[in-house]
Protein backbone atom coordinates (compact mmCIF):
# COMPACT_ATOMS: atom_id res chain seq x y z
CA UNK A 1 0.00 0.00 0.00
CA UNK A 2 1.49 3.25 -0.77
CA UNK A 3 1.01 6.35 0.42
CA UNK A 4 -1.99 8.91 -0.57
CA UNK A 5 -1.20 12.35 -1.44
CA UNK A 6 -4.35 14.89 -2.05
CA UNK A 7 -2.34 17.01 -3.52
CA UNK A 8 -1.14 15.32 -6.97
CA UNK A 9 -3.62 15.25 -9.19
CA UNK A 10 -7.15 17.34 -9.24
CA UNK A 11 -9.75 16.16 -6.68
CA UNK A 12 -12.90 14.43 -8.73
CA UNK A 13 -16.21 15.29 -6.70
CA UNK A 14 -19.43 13.24 -8.02
CA UNK A 15 -22.27 15.00 -6.38
CA UNK A 16 -25.71 13.26 -7.02
CA UNK A 17 -29.68 13.95 -6.50
CA UNK A 18 -29.36 17.33 -6.93
CA UNK A 19 -27.11 18.50 -4.28
CA UNK A 20 -28.10 22.32 -3.65
CA UNK A 21 -25.46 24.67 -5.57
CA UNK A 22 -23.78 26.08 -3.07
CA UNK A 23 -21.51 22.91 -2.21
CA UNK A 24 -20.61 22.63 -5.61
CA UNK A 25 -19.39 26.40 -5.66
CA UNK A 26 -17.74 25.20 -2.47
CA UNK A 27 -16.03 23.04 -3.99
CA UNK A 28 -14.84 24.37 -7.26
CA UNK A 29 -13.77 27.30 -5.24
CA UNK A 30 -10.93 25.32 -3.89
CA UNK A 31 -9.91 24.15 -7.27
CA UNK A 32 -11.98 20.69 -7.41
CA UNK A 33 -13.59 19.09 -10.34
CA UNK A 34 -17.09 18.24 -9.64
CA UNK A 35 -19.45 16.60 -12.00
CA UNK A 36 -23.47 16.72 -10.91
CA UNK A 37 -25.95 14.27 -11.44
CA UNK A 38 -29.75 14.89 -11.17
CA UNK A 39 -30.97 11.50 -9.78
CA UNK A 40 -29.75 8.46 -7.68
CA UNK A 41 -28.11 5.83 -8.92
CA UNK A 42 -27.95 2.15 -8.26
CA UNK A 43 -25.29 0.02 -7.78
CA UNK A 44 -24.08 -0.69 -11.50
CA UNK A 45 -24.44 2.86 -12.08
CA UNK A 46 -23.08 4.46 -9.44
CA UNK A 47 -19.48 2.23 -9.37
CA UNK A 48 -18.83 2.57 -13.58
CA UNK A 49 -19.81 6.78 -12.26
CA UNK A 50 -16.79 6.32 -9.32
CA UNK A 51 -14.02 5.71 -11.44
CA UNK A 52 -11.63 8.04 -10.25
CA UNK A 53 -13.59 9.69 -8.02
CA UNK A 54 -11.80 10.79 -4.69
CA UNK A 55 -15.41 12.23 -2.90
CA UNK A 56 -18.83 11.16 -3.52
CA UNK A 57 -21.85 13.37 -2.35
CA UNK A 58 -25.72 12.02 -1.94
CA UNK A 59 -28.87 11.94 -0.35
CA UNK A 60 -30.94 9.63 0.71
CA UNK A 61 -31.70 7.41 -2.72
CA UNK A 62 -28.57 6.53 -3.38
CA UNK A 63 -27.30 3.28 -2.25
CA UNK A 64 -23.51 2.88 -1.23
CA UNK A 65 -23.02 -0.57 -0.32
CA UNK A 66 -19.70 -2.75 0.23
CA UNK A 67 -19.45 -3.93 -3.53
CA UNK A 68 -19.79 -0.03 -4.18
CA UNK A 69 -16.88 0.86 -2.02
CA UNK A 70 -14.76 -2.06 -2.82
CA UNK A 71 -15.33 -1.11 -6.61
CA UNK A 72 -14.02 2.84 -5.86
CA UNK A 73 -10.16 2.38 -4.95
CA UNK A 74 -9.97 6.46 -5.19
CA UNK A 75 -12.84 6.87 -3.06
CA UNK A 76 -11.58 9.45 0.44
CA UNK A 77 -14.93 10.46 2.04
CA UNK A 78 -18.78 10.50 1.39
CA UNK A 79 -21.01 13.46 1.95
CA UNK A 80 -24.06 12.61 2.51
CA UNK A 81 -26.35 15.94 2.38
CA UNK A 82 -29.13 14.89 4.90
CA UNK A 83 -29.62 13.35 8.28
CA UNK A 84 -29.21 9.48 7.69
CA UNK A 85 -26.48 7.89 6.95
CA UNK A 86 -28.22 4.12 7.17
CA UNK A 87 -27.91 4.12 3.20
CA UNK A 88 -24.51 4.06 3.35
CA UNK A 89 -22.43 0.94 4.56
CA UNK A 90 -20.52 2.91 7.49
CA UNK A 91 -18.18 -0.15 8.86
CA UNK A 92 -16.91 -1.12 5.08
CA UNK A 93 -16.48 2.72 4.35
CA UNK A 94 -13.86 2.97 8.04
CA UNK A 95 -12.19 -0.60 7.20
CA UNK A 96 -11.30 1.22 3.83
CA UNK A 97 -10.04 4.47 5.33
CA UNK A 98 -13.63 6.45 3.70
CA UNK A 99 -14.86 9.03 5.82
CA UNK A 100 -18.70 9.64 6.37
CA UNK A 101 -19.98 13.16 7.16
CA UNK A 102 -23.90 14.07 7.16
CA UNK A 103 -25.21 17.12 8.52
CA UNK A 104 -27.33 16.11 11.49
CA UNK A 105 -28.71 19.85 12.45
CA UNK A 106 -29.28 21.61 9.45
CA UNK A 107 -32.47 19.93 8.62
CA UNK A 108 -33.94 19.38 11.34
CA UNK A 109 -36.35 22.91 11.62
CA UNK A 110 -37.19 22.41 8.29
CA UNK A 111 -38.66 18.28 9.26
CA UNK A 112 -40.18 20.13 12.62
CA UNK A 113 -42.19 22.32 10.72
CA UNK A 114 -43.89 19.85 7.86
CA UNK A 115 -44.41 17.95 11.37
CA UNK A 116 -46.20 21.14 13.12
CA UNK A 117 -48.91 21.98 10.01
CA UNK A 118 -49.31 18.40 9.31
CA UNK A 119 -50.50 18.31 13.16
CA UNK A 120 -52.68 21.08 12.65
CA UNK A 121 -54.12 20.51 9.27
CA UNK A 122 -55.17 16.89 10.23
CA UNK A 123 -56.40 18.31 13.42
CA UNK A 124 -58.95 20.89 11.63
CA UNK A 125 -59.34 18.02 8.94
CA UNK A 126 -57.62 20.98 6.11
CA UNK A 127 -57.12 18.42 3.36
CA UNK A 128 -60.70 17.28 3.52
CA UNK A 129 -62.40 20.79 3.40
CA UNK A 130 -59.66 21.39 0.93
CA UNK A 131 -61.07 18.81 -1.34
CA UNK A 132 -64.54 18.96 -0.66
CA UNK A 133 -63.89 23.10 -2.18
CA UNK A 134 -62.02 22.11 -5.03
CA UNK A 135 -65.12 19.67 -6.02
CA UNK A 136 -67.49 22.83 -5.71
CA UNK A 137 -69.06 21.33 -2.21
CA UNK A 138 -69.80 24.09 0.90
CA UNK A 139 -69.08 21.95 4.00
CA UNK A 140 -68.78 24.42 6.99
CA UNK A 141 -69.27 22.55 9.86
CA UNK A 142 -67.04 22.09 12.88
CA UNK A 143 -67.36 18.76 13.60
CA UNK A 144 -64.34 16.59 14.14
CA UNK A 145 -62.46 19.27 13.62
CA UNK A 146 -60.55 20.48 16.96
CA UNK A 147 -57.56 22.66 18.18
CA UNK A 148 -54.11 21.26 19.28
CA UNK A 149 -54.06 23.21 22.13
CA UNK A 150 -54.64 20.94 25.15
CA UNK A 151 -54.64 17.93 23.08
CA UNK A 152 -51.19 15.48 23.98
CA UNK A 153 -48.83 14.36 21.17
CA UNK A 154 -46.27 11.55 21.78
CA UNK A 155 -43.00 11.74 20.01
CA UNK A 156 -41.29 9.04 19.61
CA UNK A 157 -37.65 9.32 19.04
CA UNK A 158 -36.41 12.23 20.89
CA UNK A 159 -32.98 13.63 19.36
CA UNK A 160 -32.58 17.04 17.18
CA UNK A 161 -35.98 16.58 15.52
CA UNK A 162 -37.90 14.98 18.22
CA UNK A 163 -37.02 17.56 21.17
CA UNK A 164 -37.15 20.97 18.99
CA UNK A 165 -40.89 19.59 18.09
CA UNK A 166 -41.30 18.91 21.39
CA UNK A 167 -40.61 22.67 22.47
CA UNK A 168 -42.67 23.97 20.01
CA UNK A 169 -45.65 21.40 20.64
CA UNK A 170 -45.80 22.82 24.06
CA UNK A 171 -45.57 26.65 22.90
CA UNK A 172 -48.53 25.44 20.95
CA UNK A 173 -50.44 23.94 24.27
CA UNK A 174 -50.28 20.37 23.61
CA UNK A 175 -49.31 18.05 26.01
CA UNK A 176 -46.05 16.20 25.26
CA UNK A 177 -45.11 12.84 26.10
CA UNK A 178 -42.14 10.65 24.50
CA UNK A 179 -40.44 7.48 24.36
CA UNK A 180 -36.70 7.00 23.71
CA UNK A 181 -34.64 3.87 24.07
CA UNK A 182 -31.76 6.41 24.86
CA UNK A 183 -31.56 8.22 27.78
CA UNK A 184 -32.37 11.58 26.89
CA UNK A 185 -32.60 15.32 28.24
CA UNK A 186 -36.49 15.81 28.79
CA UNK A 187 -37.21 19.22 27.85
CA UNK A 188 -39.95 22.05 29.40
CA UNK A 189 -42.43 19.94 31.00
CA UNK A 190 -42.43 16.82 28.36
CA UNK A 191 -43.10 13.89 30.47
CA UNK A 192 -41.21 10.53 29.47
CA UNK A 193 -42.88 6.98 28.70
CA UNK A 194 -41.37 4.04 29.75
CA UNK A 195 -41.99 1.97 26.84
CA UNK A 196 -43.80 2.78 23.59
CA UNK A 197 -47.58 1.34 24.36
CA UNK A 198 -47.36 3.91 27.32
CA UNK A 199 -47.21 6.21 24.99
CA UNK A 200 -49.68 5.05 22.92
CA UNK A 201 -52.06 5.20 25.65
CA UNK A 202 -51.85 9.03 25.95
CA UNK A 203 -51.33 10.25 22.87
CA UNK A 204 -54.00 11.46 20.71
CA UNK A 205 -51.16 12.20 17.86
CA UNK A 206 -48.62 9.91 17.40
CA UNK A 207 -45.43 10.93 15.38
CA UNK A 208 -42.24 8.92 14.24
CA UNK A 209 -38.86 10.64 13.91
CA UNK A 210 -36.70 7.25 14.79
CA UNK A 211 -33.06 6.86 12.59
CA UNK A 212 -32.78 4.00 10.06
CA UNK A 213 -30.49 1.49 11.77
CA UNK A 214 -32.16 -2.14 10.81
CA UNK A 215 -33.36 -3.10 14.21
CA UNK A 216 -36.35 -0.13 13.32
CA UNK A 217 -37.79 -2.17 10.27
CA UNK A 218 -41.82 -2.62 10.31
CA UNK A 219 -40.99 -2.10 14.55
CA UNK A 220 -45.07 0.15 13.96
CA UNK A 221 -47.03 -2.26 12.54
CA UNK A 222 -50.50 -4.00 12.55
CA UNK A 223 -50.10 -4.16 16.91
CA UNK A 224 -49.05 -0.69 17.46
CA UNK A 225 -51.68 1.12 15.36
CA UNK A 226 -54.52 -1.02 17.29
CA UNK A 227 -53.15 0.70 20.59
CA UNK A 228 -53.63 3.95 19.41
CA UNK A 229 -56.42 6.00 21.24
CA UNK A 230 -59.52 5.66 18.66
CA UNK A 231 -59.55 8.28 16.26
CA UNK A 232 -56.03 9.49 16.55
CA UNK A 233 -53.69 10.75 14.31
CA UNK A 234 -50.28 9.59 13.16
CA UNK A 235 -47.14 10.58 11.19
CA UNK A 236 -43.92 9.37 9.64
CA UNK A 237 -41.28 11.48 8.75
CA UNK A 238 -38.20 9.38 9.97
CA UNK A 239 -37.98 6.06 7.77
CA UNK A 240 -40.32 4.98 5.36
CA UNK A 241 -39.33 0.77 6.29
CA UNK A 242 -40.21 1.75 9.93
CA UNK A 243 -44.08 1.35 9.62
CA UNK A 244 -46.31 -1.00 8.21
CA UNK A 245 -48.14 0.55 5.99
CA UNK A 246 -50.97 -2.01 4.27
CA UNK A 247 -52.16 -1.96 8.59
CA UNK A 248 -52.19 2.02 8.14
CA UNK A 249 -54.47 1.93 5.65
CA UNK A 250 -56.74 -0.38 7.40
CA UNK A 251 -57.16 1.48 10.84
CA UNK A 252 -57.73 4.83 8.71
CA UNK A 253 -60.10 2.60 6.45
CA UNK A 254 -62.05 1.25 9.90
CA UNK A 255 -62.52 4.61 11.56
CA UNK A 256 -60.33 3.96 14.16
CA UNK A 257 -57.37 6.42 12.93
CA UNK A 258 -58.46 10.27 12.18
CA UNK A 259 -55.60 10.54 9.96
CA UNK A 260 -52.35 10.18 8.63
CA UNK A 261 -49.53 12.29 7.53
CA UNK A 262 -46.40 10.80 5.89
CA UNK A 263 -43.28 11.78 4.12
CA UNK A 264 -41.49 8.48 3.67
CA UNK A 265 -41.89 5.24 1.94
CA UNK A 266 -40.45 1.93 1.72
CA UNK A 267 -39.88 1.79 -2.08
CA UNK A 268 -39.52 5.92 -3.58
CA UNK A 269 -39.23 6.96 -7.15
CA UNK A 270 -36.01 7.65 -8.41
CA UNK A 271 -36.68 10.92 -10.00
CA UNK A 272 -39.04 13.44 -10.02
CA UNK A 273 -41.60 12.73 -12.38
CA UNK A 274 -41.73 8.69 -11.57
CA UNK A 275 -44.96 7.19 -10.56
CA UNK A 276 -45.76 6.73 -6.77
CA UNK A 277 -47.08 3.63 -5.54
CA UNK A 278 -48.27 3.51 -2.27
CA UNK A 279 -51.51 1.57 -0.19
CA UNK A 280 -52.14 5.17 1.10
CA UNK A 281 -53.19 6.67 -2.33
CA UNK A 282 -56.56 8.02 -2.38
CA UNK A 283 -57.83 8.98 1.09
CA UNK A 284 -59.40 12.26 1.62
CA UNK A 285 -57.76 12.04 5.67
CA UNK A 286 -53.79 11.51 4.81
CA UNK A 287 -51.43 14.02 3.80
CA UNK A 288 -48.53 12.30 1.24
CA UNK A 289 -45.58 14.32 0.75
CA UNK A 290 -42.39 13.18 -1.49
CA UNK A 291 -39.93 12.72 1.02
CA UNK A 292 -39.40 16.77 1.52
CA UNK A 293 -39.57 16.73 5.46
CA UNK A 294 -36.38 18.95 5.04
CA UNK A 295 -36.55 20.32 1.59
CA UNK A 296 -36.82 24.14 2.05
CA UNK A 297 -34.62 25.99 0.28
CA UNK A 298 -33.13 27.39 3.69
CA UNK A 299 -32.37 24.10 4.87
CA UNK A 300 -30.81 22.53 1.60
CA UNK A 301 -28.66 25.83 1.38
CA UNK A 302 -27.33 25.47 4.84
CA UNK A 303 -26.57 21.71 4.66
CA UNK A 304 -24.95 22.14 1.27
CA UNK A 305 -22.50 24.69 2.59
CA UNK A 306 -21.99 22.61 5.89
CA UNK A 307 -21.23 19.08 4.30
CA UNK A 308 -19.23 20.49 1.48
CA UNK A 309 -16.80 22.29 4.13
CA UNK A 310 -16.72 19.08 6.13
CA UNK A 311 -15.26 17.27 3.01
CA UNK A 312 -13.06 20.08 1.99
CA UNK A 313 -11.14 20.17 5.44
CA UNK A 314 -10.91 16.45 5.66
CA UNK A 315 -9.51 16.63 2.00
CA UNK A 316 -6.99 19.85 2.95
CA UNK A 317 -6.44 19.33 6.80
CA UNK A 318 -7.34 16.08 7.48
CA UNK A 319 -10.41 17.13 9.84
CA UNK A 320 -12.40 14.69 10.70
CA UNK A 321 -15.24 16.58 13.47
CA UNK A 322 -18.38 15.25 13.57
CA UNK A 323 -17.45 11.87 11.04
CA UNK A 324 -19.80 9.27 11.85
CA UNK A 325 -17.76 6.43 11.32
CA UNK A 326 -14.18 7.53 11.79
CA UNK A 327 -12.52 9.39 15.24
CA UNK A 328 -13.56 12.66 15.15
CA UNK A 329 -10.94 15.25 15.84
CA UNK A 330 -8.86 18.18 14.42
CA UNK A 331 -5.28 20.45 14.47
CA UNK A 332 -4.36 23.47 13.81
CA UNK A 333 -1.34 23.42 11.55
CA UNK A 334 1.94 25.03 12.58
CA UNK A 335 3.48 27.07 9.84
CA UNK A 336 6.17 25.37 7.65
CA UNK A 337 4.97 21.83 8.54
CA UNK A 338 3.51 19.06 6.84
CA UNK A 339 0.62 16.85 7.82
CA UNK A 340 0.29 13.40 7.52
CA UNK A 341 -2.61 11.68 8.96
CA UNK A 342 -2.77 8.14 9.68
CA UNK A 343 -5.74 5.84 10.20
CA UNK A 344 -5.22 2.75 11.78
CA UNK A 345 -6.05 -0.26 14.05
CA UNK A 346 -7.14 0.36 17.45
CA UNK A 347 -4.31 -1.15 19.56
CA UNK A 348 -1.77 -0.37 21.91
CA UNK A 349 1.46 1.10 21.04
CA UNK A 350 0.76 2.70 17.70
CA UNK A 351 1.49 5.98 18.82
CA UNK A 352 4.66 4.68 20.47
CA UNK A 353 5.76 3.50 17.32
CA UNK A 354 4.83 6.22 15.25
CA UNK A 355 7.09 8.45 17.17
CA UNK A 356 9.84 6.28 17.23
CA UNK A 357 10.42 6.18 13.23
CA UNK A 358 10.33 9.79 13.62
CA UNK A 359 13.06 10.09 16.34
CA UNK A 360 14.90 7.48 14.59
CA UNK A 361 14.81 9.75 11.39
CA UNK A 362 15.73 12.82 13.93
CA UNK A 363 12.26 14.62 12.26
CA UNK A 364 10.65 16.52 15.39
CA UNK A 365 6.95 16.71 15.75
CA UNK A 366 5.80 19.75 15.92
CA UNK A 367 1.64 19.40 16.56
CA UNK A 368 0.17 16.27 17.16
CA UNK A 369 -3.44 14.94 17.85
CA UNK A 370 -4.83 11.11 18.69
CA UNK A 371 -8.85 9.91 18.69
CA UNK A 372 -10.29 6.35 18.47
CA UNK A 373 -13.37 5.24 17.98
CA UNK A 374 -14.21 1.75 18.70
CA UNK A 375 -11.85 -0.25 15.88
CA UNK A 376 -9.88 2.42 14.18
CA UNK A 377 -7.35 5.02 16.05
CA UNK A 378 -6.90 8.36 14.07
CA UNK A 379 -3.55 10.35 14.23
CA UNK A 380 -3.07 13.83 12.75
CA UNK A 381 1.38 14.46 12.95
CA UNK A 382 2.59 17.88 11.69
CA UNK A 383 6.46 17.26 11.09
CA UNK A 384 9.44 19.87 9.65
CA UNK A 385 9.13 20.61 6.11
CA UNK A 386 11.85 18.72 4.94
CA UNK A 387 11.59 14.85 6.49
CA UNK A 388 12.98 11.68 4.09
CA UNK A 389 10.55 9.68 2.19
CA UNK A 390 11.31 6.77 4.26
CA UNK A 391 9.25 7.51 7.07
CA UNK A 392 6.19 7.06 4.91
CA UNK A 393 7.28 3.75 3.88
CA UNK A 394 8.22 2.98 7.17
CA UNK A 395 4.60 4.25 8.59
CA UNK A 396 2.60 2.26 5.57
CA UNK A 397 4.78 -0.80 6.42
CA UNK A 398 3.17 -1.29 9.99
CA UNK A 399 0.77 -3.38 11.13
CA UNK A 400 -1.97 -1.57 11.98
CA UNK A 401 -1.85 0.63 9.08
CA UNK A 402 -4.97 0.95 7.34
CA UNK A 403 -4.38 4.13 5.45
CA UNK A 404 -1.87 6.63 5.41
CA UNK A 405 -2.37 10.08 3.60
CA UNK A 406 0.32 12.93 2.89
CA UNK A 407 -1.42 16.42 3.21
CA UNK A 408 1.05 19.31 2.83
Amino acid sequence: MLPLTSQADPVRVLFLENIHPIAVERMRSEGYEVETVGRGLDEEELIAKLDGVHLLGIRSKTQVTANVLASAPHLRAIGAFCIGTDQIDLRCAAESGIAVFNAPFSNTRSVVELAIAEIISLTRRLTEKNADMHNGVWNKDAAGSHEVRGRSIGIVGYGNIGTQLSVLSENLGLRVYFYDTSERLTLGNAVRCNSLDELLEVADIVTLHVDGRPGNSGFFGEEQFAKMRPRSIFLNLSRGFVIDHDALRRHLDNGHLAGAAVDVFPQEPKAKGDEFVSALRGLPNVILTPHIGGSTEEAQSDIGAFVAEKLHKYVAEGSTTLSVNLPSLNLQQLPDTHRIALLHHNVPGVLAEVNSIFAGHKVNVEGQILATRGEYGYLLTDVAAQYPQEILAQLTGMATTVQLRVLS
